[in-house]
């Protein structure tokens, strides 16, 4: 069960940095209207607030380094806490900005 687990958050975060980095407009696939993002503070709720903000941020390219995933279940059922930590190089920058990022990944079955 455990490596099931970080088998779905390692697969959870290379897709959603792999959109954040190549494809940003299609992270909102991945939110639904009662999720949240906590950004530096601000508290945004929805798919299209988040969509926004994540489009409106000022890094037009980016690619993030992931250095640590940590997976563990929720208490909701079927979901995933992912826990990510690594770097983030922007275009003519010479150092790597470091970050963390604390999601709660869970598939929908309809």
């Amino acid at each position: 069960m455990e490596e099931q687990i970080d088998m779905v958050g390692k697969a959870f975060v290379d897709h959603y940095y792999h959109l954040f980095d190549n494809d940003r407009p299609s992270l909102s696939s991945l939110y639904q209207p009662s999720s949240m993002l906590t950004f530096e503070g601000q508290k945004i709720q929805g798919v299209d607030e988040i969509a926004a903000k994540l489009n409106q941020l000022p890094i037009d390219q980016c690619r993030h380094v992931i250095s640590t995933i940590d997976s563990q279940p929720s208490s909701i059922t079927g979901g995933i806490v992912v826990f990510v930590s690594g770097s983030l190089q922007l275009p003519g920058e010479e150092h790597l900005l470091r970050f963390s990022q604390n999601d709660i990944f869970r598939l929908n079955y309809g």
